[in-house]
């Protein structure tokens, strides 16, 4: 499969992505949308939201084969966490 070349530099990437995720995709989650993974076009504002990372992917691209996609979590400003974290109660 050719590989789409981004078109945009990281700054103006990540600008519109966050838009259009505040803008169309935020207000239409449901609840059980919570953690899944939301695959949007920066140019078209399609998006597909799937709990498989790849299969958002793969659906958006399905539609716009030419997809300039922004990865982010429903509910979460991160598309993956970092480190771990401490249990509650344990040392």
């Amino acid at each position: 499969m050719p590989t789409t070349r981004p078109r945009y530099n990281q700054e103006e990437f990540a600008k519109r992505g966050d838009a259009i995720y505040d803008r169309d995709v935020a207000p239409r989650l449901r609840p059980e949308d919570d953690g899944k993974f939301v695959a949007i076009d920066i140019e078209t504002g399609a998006y597909e939201i799937n709990d498989d990372e790849l299969a958002a992917c793969d659906a958006l691209r399905a539609r716009v084969p030419k997809a300039q996609i922004w990865m982010v979590r429903a509910g979460s400003r991160y598309l993956h966490r970092f480190g771990g974290r401490e249990l509650q109660g344990k040392p």
